[in-house]
């Protein structure tokens, strides 16, 4: 795989996905949560922003040491001492990272950041130089890129490549952008600045308008090589990327699109339940991948087609990402004979042709008014018809 064709992964869990209101992860779990982000195949680990506290700094310093693999960043804004602490909590880092930020849009210039837009090209160059001082590798992003003028942020793009930063992120930082305005921004700015082709060109998806994983698809489309994801899709207010679409996405979609990770997608769901029970934000039951349904057919429709080919109503593999169960087959009153006499013989019990249609409307009228038909309510139900 070339450079050209890799697309990395940039895992932000245990920085924007602890942004998720009523999240707080110890640095115990950011360890863990780390190295099996380093195992599944993420390229870069954002571990925190180390100027919020003494606690995250620690933290973050807790991850650098720890964790091998992939590189571990720290957020800082575009001030001194937060590059200060974040070069300081990556000390130990066998391979890092700083990520510079700063506001592009002219709605947070005049209403948060309340400085001139040369100014801030003044300060985004001026932090990406002193943390090139203590890392090779530095990322910027023009913070809410998505509604800020294409010119200024190719302008600050322009300032920050020649002040030595080797990723430029554009980010969607409050889901604003559909993903042809995505696609615009990407190839709008490779033709404002063709010394852009030189750096990695990210996107950072945020999900308000639950566009943020075909947002991402059209960045990467457009040029993009690197995607910023966190596990199920935790993060501030609606979330981000989750990690776990991009990767299906692109093993499904990889090949026409001419790209490819590293992942190892079959260590994903294992995780995303560790990111569940540590964040305490439970994973959807029709999320995609991961959900509880994700694998399950209640349409006998549906059971009739995966029981002859699981592929003609399921375009992942379960096992893909470490599913433990796979398809499953779910009874309930929208069941067909098929899914139900295939969870008889799955259950061990033989009958034949009558008993087994006395069964199956025995099977229909109970399920008419129950949610779900499991195996112990089956078997009572198939004694009660022999």
């Amino acid at each position: 795989m070339s450079e050209s064709e890799r697309v990395c992964i940039f895992d932000t869990t245990l920085r924007d996905g602890e942004q998720t209101a009523g999240v707080c992860f110890s640095a115990r779990d950011k360890v863990e949560i780390a190295e099996r982000l380093a195992a599944l195949g993420v390229d870069v680990i954002e571990a925190g922003f180390p100027v919020n506290s003494p606690e995250e700094s620690a933290a973050v310093a807790e991850v650098a040491a720890n964790v091998r693999g992939a590189t571990v960043c720290a957020l800082a804004r575009a001030v001194p001492k937060d590059v200060a602490a974040a070069g300081e909590a990556l000390r130990f880092a066998a391979a890092r990272r700083i990520h510079v930020f700063v506001n592009a849009s002219d709605m947070q210039l005049a209403h948060q950041l309340q400085k001139t837009r040369a100014q801030v090209v003044a300060m985004a160059a001026a932090m990406v130089r002193s943390a090139r001082e203590l890392t090779d590798d530095v990322e910027f992003s023009p913070m809410d890129a998505t509604r800020a003028d294409p010119a200024f942020v190719a302008e600050l793009v322009r300032a920050v490549l020649e002040a030595g930063a080797g990723t430029i992120n554009l980010p969607d930082t409050v889901g604003y952008a559909t993903p042809d305005q995505v696609d615009a921004l990407f190839r709008g700015l490779r033709a404002r600045v063709p010394e852009s082709e030189a750096a990695v060109l990210s996107f950072h998806g945020q999900d308000d308008l639950g566009l943020a994983t075909a947002n991402s698809l059209a960045a990467i489309a457009a040029g993009a090589r690197q995607v910023e994801v966190t596990i199920n899709g935790i993060g501030e207010r609606a979330g981000n990327t989750a990690l776990e679409e991009i990767a299906l996405a692109l093993r499904v979609h990889g090949e026409r699109l001419g790209v490819a990770t590293r992942l190892d997608t079959g260590g994903i769901f294992a995780l995303s339940e560790l990111v569940a029970a540590r964040s305490g934000i439970a994973v959807s039951p029709n999320k995609a991948i991961v959900g509880r349904n994700a694998f399950r057919h209640a349409s006998g429709i549906h059971q009739d087609g995966v029981l002859k080919q699981r592929e003609t109503y399921e375009v992942i593999d379960p096992a893909w990402i470490g599913h433990p169960t796979g398809t499953e087959i779910v009874l309930g009153k929208l069941s067909g004979r098929a899914g139900f006499a295939a969870r008889v013989a799955a259950l061990g019990i033989a009958l034949g042709e009558a008993e087994l249609e006395r069964a199956f409307r025995r099977f229909q009228r109970v399920a008419a008014t129950t949610p779900e038909v499991g195996d112990a309510e089956l078997r009572t139900l198939l004694a009660a018809a022999a």
